[in-house]
Formats: C-alpha cells, sequence, structure tokens
C-alpha cells in the first residue's frame, strides 16, 4: 500500500470583496462567494498546503437592482427589520455576547504529573478579541474523551508510559500546551529569497524548541523534519515544489522534510500581505504535520483513509487531519507571541487571515472551508492546549 502523498494548506486567500465588506483594516470577513469552474482532476489525497487555484476564476459583479420591485422591497424590507428586532430581543434576553467562540473541548479532569506541566507556558488570554466572525462555527462537541490518560502520579520516568498512536485517543493529547518561546524574528523582507529562507530556518528552529520538550513530557520520541527550500522549483521524494501549476509549499512524510518555493510561496500568497507572521504561520502548519508524523496520527488517518471506499469519508478525514494541522499552527504563534512579537493588531490580522484560506467553490473539500480554518487557528491560538486540536472526535458540522 503507497505512503500518505504530500500534506498542506488549504486554499489560497480569497479576494477582498471590495469596500463595504468586513471589520476594518485588520481582515475582512469571509464572504459568500459565486460558483467557480469545475476542479481540475488531481491525486486522491491532497497535494500540498492552502494552494491557490490553477486558473483564475473570472471577475465576478453583483447584478444591478432594477426599480420594477421597489414596492416588494420595500415591504420585504419592514418584514426583515421586524425580525431582525426579534432576534436582537431574544439574545438579549438569553444574556448572550458578541463575538466567535471556538470550540470547547472539555478539559478532562486529572492531576497531571510534575513532568507534564511545562516549566514555562502562556498564563493569559488576549485582551481583546479578533474583529472578524466566521460565517458558521463548529457546533458540536466530542462525544468520547481520550481514555490513557494517568488517573494517579506514576512513580517511573514519562517514558515508560504506553504511547498511544491513534488519531482519537493520541498521547499528545495529554501533553498540554506549548511553552512560551523565545523566537524573535526580526526585520525580514519576504521578497528577498535569502532573508525569506533564513526566517523559515529560524523559525523552525523555535518550533522544535517548542514541540520537542512538550512530547517528551507524555513519552514520544523527538526527530526533527527537514528542509528543502528553493527560489524558483526543485525536485523532492512527494515529486515537484511547488506542485506544478500551484504555489503550495508542502511537508512530505516518506522523507520528513518540508518543501518550500519561496518565490512562489510570496506570489501564491502575496494578497494576505507584507508581514512574515503570515507566512511563519504557513509553515507552522507544515510542521503540524510533521508532528502528527511523529506522534502517529498521520499513520493512522491513512490507516483509515484507506479502510473505506467512500469519497466523502476519506475527504472527511483529510479534512479532520488538516485542520488539526490548523490549530497547531495557531499554539504554536501563541506560544512566541510575545518574542516574535505579535502585537494585538497583528494577532488579529493573522487570524483574519486564516479566515480567507480554505477550500475554494469547485474544489475538492480537503482542507475545510474558510469558517473552519479561521475557527481551527483561532482555537490553537487562544485555547492553545493539544486535546483542544483534537478535530478526530468533533462532529461533522465542525470540519466541513
Amino acid at each position: 500500500m503507497p505512503g500518505p502523498m504530500p500534506q498542506g494548506m488549504p486554499g489560497a486567500p480569497q479576494p477582498s470583496p471590495g469596500q463595504g465588506y468586513g471589520p476594518g483594516p485588520t481582515g475582512w470577513s469571509p464572504q459568500p462567494q459565486p460558483p467557480s469552474p469545475p476542479y481540475p482532476p488531481g491525486p486522491p489525497r491532497p497535494a500540498g498546503p492552502y494552494g491557490p487555484p490553477r486558473y483564475t476564476p473570472p471577475a465576478w459583479q453583483p447584478k444591478k437592482k432594477s426599480g420594477a420591485g421597489a414596492i416588494v422591497g420595500g415591504l420585504l424590507g419592514v418584514m426583515a427589520l421586524a425580525l431582525v428586532v426579534l432576534v436582537v430581543g431574544a439574545a438579549l434576553l438569553k444574556g448572550s455576547r458578541s463575538g466567535y467562540t471556538p470550540v470547547a473541548l472539555p478539559s478532562y479532569t486529572f492531576s497531571p504529573p510534575p513532568y507534564d506541566k511545562p516549566t514555562s507556558e502562556p498564563t493569559s488570554e488576549p485582551t481583546s478579541e479578533p474583529t472578524s466572525e466566521p460565517t458558521s462555527e463548529p457546533t458540536s462537541e466530542p462525544t468520547s474523551l481520550p481514555t490513557s490518560h494517568p488517573t494517579s502520579h506514576p512513580t517511573q520516568e514519562p517514558t515508560s508510559r504506553p504511547v498511544n498512536r491513534t488519531v482519537k485517543a493520541n498521547s499528545v493529547y495529554l501533553a498540554g500546551a506549548l511553552p512560551a518561546t523565545r523566537c524573535a524574528a526580526g526585520s525580514v523582507n519576504i521578497y528577498n529569497h535569502a532573508q525569506f529562507k533564513a526566517l523559515i530556518l529560524r523559525t523552525g528552529q523555535c518550533m522544535e524548541r517548542a514541540w520537542k520538550p512538550m512530547l517528551a513530557r507524555v513519552g514520544i520520541t523527538w526527530r526533527a523534519p527537514g528542509y528543502m527550500i528553493a527560489a524558483g522549483r526543485g525536485r523532492g521524494a512527494c515529486g515537484d515544489y511547488p506542485p506544478i501549476g500551484s504555489s503550495q509549499a508542502f511537508y512530505c512524510p516518506q522523507n520528513n522534510t518540508i518543501y518550500v518555493s519561496t518565490s512562489a510561496t510570496v506570489k501564491g500568497y502575496g494578497s494576505m500581505g507584507s508581514w512574515h507572521g503570515y507566512y511563519t504561520s504557513l509553515m507552522a502548519h507544515e510542521y503540524g504535520h510533521h508532528i502528527q508524523t511523529i506522534t502517529g496520527i498521520s499513520e493512522d488517518e491513512w490507516r483509515l483513509y484507506n479502510a473505506t471506499s467512500s469519497k466523502n469519508t476519506q475527504l472527511a478525514l483529510t479534512r479532520r487531519h488538516e485542520l488539526q494541522a490548523t490549530c497547531f499552527a495557531g499554539m504554536f504563534m501563541r506560544s512566541v507571541q510575545a518574542t516574535y512579537p505579535i502585537n494585538a493588531s497583528q494577532r488579529n490580522s493573522l487570524m483574519s487571515v486564516w479566515g480567507t484560506l480554505g477550500d475554494q467553490p469547485g474544489y475538492p473539500r480537503d482542507h475545510g472551508n474558510l469558517a473552519h480554518n479561521y475557527a481551527w487557528f483561532r482555537q490553537g491560538y487562544l485555547r492553545q492546549k493539544a486535546f483542544q486540536c483534537n478535530t478526530f472526535v468533533v462532529g461533522a458540522s465542525s470540519i466541513s
């Protein structure tokens, strides 16, 4: 049985809808998009990260309104206003508040042994909420929890604990939060290959300093990923990078290597902006795939993938896999928030950008929609602990 295909990120940022959309300068809220042409045939597994379409969809313009239905429109407007009043009133009665709340995966109750507690971890949450909201949000919670966590303090070293390598009850979910990690990005010009490459390698070392001790707490053996970074094109164990017709960086599980073309990445994701933090978060997603590989999540997901002939089930599995890597990326960006540094405005903008990444209309639904990419990145950033990124135990509505 062949091994997994290269893994990466969802769709490229969608163009801004224009004036009157979104919250303001920190980002825009995802809006409904017009249909796109059919997706070109491709491999059975995602070929990389949030790659842009292989063609540019035609520009879409809203239809002009005619004056024929003015009276009907007025009546509908009155009815809509009445409905809004009723909805707002009901919300006030329930004491609801505006803003998006991530998936609330319950924190199971147990007292972790001393080695399960990070020596340093984020202790406070952002002081303000992101200004953009997704059009939908995860609505279901897991029906089961990992069963392998300890009920009492063990007397042996953590490496003696049996390691669970399944997607639903993996040992990584017991590891807690990433420690606050010192990672100064400095001044970087992403349009300069040497500077962009140095940033990727430097922040990759930060990712190792964050993830390695966390996984050691639950007995998971560490191995670092490799990097192949080209200014233009290259070829590796999983084929061309970027894949023909795309700008995708990707993680190749065959040799545990992250492949990046700096020029293609900037070209494909340039609409995100020039701040290097956006691109570091994309690399953190790829690193998330490496974490899935060394913990056994990718292997178990691939086993489940091949155990079914249902295309819908296979797509759902890849969405869970990709959205988890996105959640892991959020965890890392939070762990370096203080020293990267990431200020409040950049944090809000970063989250908004993840609300523009995901499956594009007319393309395979293998990475999750825009709202859920936003939701799971935000989940990792705000909730921080690994079990909050367990996308394999939530309902289908949370990974569509």
